[in-house]
């Protein structure tokens, strides 16, 4: 368990109505997706936290960038309509992306998330969207065998804002462990 003292030790920059918000259903979300010893639990709050801009952003800022406008027409994120790619933007505390995505979260968390994307604004999806997208891409495992590298590729694609998730898995680390 993570309390509202530890997130904010953590997460300087967060603000406390933001973590208050967060900390019952983050709780929630680890225990059900067995994120439920101190390596996975640093792990997932630090890359969380990052995703997250520090708990702030349950939602991508949209400009749209580069990157972002690449999302439109993206098969691999199930991404086939006209204007999946801004419809099916990042949500959620892991930033769940892509129609394809949305629709197996959906399925998991027993919403309907094709016909309403906004849901897993709300704290307790973007909680539960997260730990399950963690728990269904091995993460649990990735963070069980120390490889926190491949931790960060395996959510982000790449190795982007490293530097960041590391210090916010080592400010977790001597948090909570």
């Amino acid at each position: 368990m993570i309390s509202f003292e530890a997130l904010r030790l953590i997460c300087p920059q967060a603000r406390p109505d933001k973590l208050n918000a967060l900390v019952e259903p983050l709780n929630d979300a680890m225990k059900e997706h067995e994120i439920d010893d101190i390596q996975r639990e640093t792990a997932f709050i630090a890359q969380v936290a990052h995703e997250s801009g520090q708990f702030h952003y349950l939602r991508e800022i949209w400009g749209p960038t580069m990157a972002q406008e690449k999302y439109e027409g993206r098969r691999d994120l199930g991404n086939v309509m006209p204007g999946d790619g801004r419809k099916f933007l990042g949500r959620g505390l892991i930033q769940i992306t892509g129609r394809a995505n949305y629709a197996a979260c959906g399925v998991a968390l027993g919403l309907d998330l094709l016909a309403h994307p906004e849901l897993l604004e709300a704290p307790e999806n973007a909680c539960r969207s997260a730990a399950w997208w963690w728990r269904e891409h091995g993460c649990n495992e990735l963070a069980d065998s120390g490889d926190f590298k491949a931790l960060t590729k395996r959510i982000n694609g790449g190795l982007n804002g490293l530097a960041d998730r590391v210090a916010l898995y080592e400010k977790a680390q001597e948090v909570i462990g």
